[in-house]
């Protein structure tokens, strides 16, 4: 099998629209959520891109056919592949992959073309398939790029990205294709997934503070995070030095209850993706948690990392979703590209709003303030409802 590196990264986010904006931000723990427009006077916050920003980058005659979910995905595509020294067209474009994650789809322009519907008594408009359908965004990236291999999107709710990134690092581990463009997408700020959301009792009305004691709930954001992977070999014949490696990945499922985490599953992730890359627990220099800032997922988190570490051994974590907010089945590609940044920089990113520890979860939280720290190894994990859970292990190029 064929060792599979990360060539380029890209990021559209509420943090930052570049690399360099999104790390500065997640260092600093900046609070870039605003009350939501979708939902006045709703208290409820949620982490959005400006509206003002045109996406003019993005190499397509017209934007009109494709949803909000599509466009971001597209952007930091086009990010990644520059910070990859890549450019289409590709030489073999029947060896390049599209494997991307997206929990639900074009939800905003399903929600508009029902007010259109329902509301205002006119036909829906005729890109309404194009733009709803959950793999427009791996469709429109083949087409913005002329990627012509293995084209498909992954939907396993907050764990899309990661198992995403996942199965775009078989593609190429196997020998099927030389690049995959991955990661995952969402833009899920409308008003009935907002409210939907809000109904689960699972939102935070003040800060998303991630195993925290005073935590209440998450904050839902949107966003993409893009990774293009590629055979060591392909990466070296075109002149690139290696640096970082997608070393192993796991993904598994409770079958237990469709919304109440498992610490069961998420240790097996976490255990079957060391094994994967052939690591021991003990040599995880940091870990980007899930952590959602929920009273439940960081409990149960918090003691899957005993049980794979040890008491006490559990290296040191973060969650970023204190900064970027949850962005779904975007999140897990976010959090990646994050992982990435720390590992290339020496700094581990902290987690943002920590205020008071919750005995429940006694582990090495990075608490605020960032820490410079050698990321030789680390996981980035997602877990999401339906029990399904994921697990990647990154490791330095040597």
């Amino acid at each position: 099998m064929r060792r599979v590196i990360v060539s380029g990264i890209g990021i559209t986010s509420p943090n930052g629209l570049t690399l360099a904006g999104f790390w500065r931000s997640l260092l600093d723990g900046s609070d870039v959520f605003s009350e939501t427009t979708t939902l006045p006077a709703s208290g409820i916050r949620v982490g959005a891109i400006n509206p003002s920003v045109s996406f003019q980058d993005i190499p397509l005659p017209s934007l009109s056919p494709c949803d909000r979910n599509a466009i971001l995905a597209l952007s930091a595509t086009r990010s990644a592949l520059k910070d990859a020294g890549l450019d289409s067209p590709f030489p073999h474009p029947e060896r390049v992959a599209v494997v991307i994650g997206n929990g639900a789809g074009g939800l905003c322009s399903i929600e508009e073309q029902y007010e259109r519907l329902f509301k205002q008594n006119r036909k829906t408009h005729p890109f309404t398939i194009v733009r709803a359908m959950l793999s427009s965004s791996a469709s429109w990236i083949s087409l913005a790029y002329g990627a012509k291999g293995p084209c498909f999107v992954m939907a396993s709710a907050c764990a899309s990205a990661t198992q995403a990134i996942g199965t775009a690092t078989h593609l190429v581990r196997s020998g099927l294709v030389d690049i995959a463009i991955t990661g995952g997408t969402e833009a899920p700020l409308s008003m009935g997934t907002i409210l939907a959301w809000d109904s689960m009792k699972v939102m935070s009305r003040g800060k998303c503070r991630p195993f925290s004691k005073n935590r209440e709930g998450m904050m839902i954001s949107e966003g993409s995070g893009i990774l293009i992977l590629e055979a060591e070999a392909h990466a070296r014949a075109r002149g690139v030095t290696p640096s970082i490696e997608v070393a192993g990945f796991a993904s598994n499922a409770d079958a237990t209850d469709i919304v109440a985490p498992s610490v069961d599953g998420m240790a097996r992730a976490m255990q079957s993706a060391l094994i994967d890359a052939g690591l021991a627990p003990g040599e995880i220099s940091y870990i980007n948690a899930h952590g959602t800032g929920t009273l439940a997922n960081d409990v149960t988190e918090a003691e899957a990392l005993r049980q794979v570490f040890g008491a006490g051994k559990v290296p040191p974590l973060s969650s970023t979703k204190g900064a970027t907010g949850h962005a779904l089945g975007a999140a897990g590609a976010i959090e990646a590209v994050a992982t990435v940044m720390a590992m290339r920089e020496g700094v581990a990113p902290p987690t943002a709003n920590f205020d008071e520890v919750d005995p429940e979860c006694d582990i090495d939280v990075i608490p605020n303030l960032a820490r410079s720290m050698p990321i030789e190894t680390a996981l980035s994990n997602s877990f999401a409802f339906g029990g399904l859970n994921a697990s990647l292990a990154l490791r330095r190029f040597a």
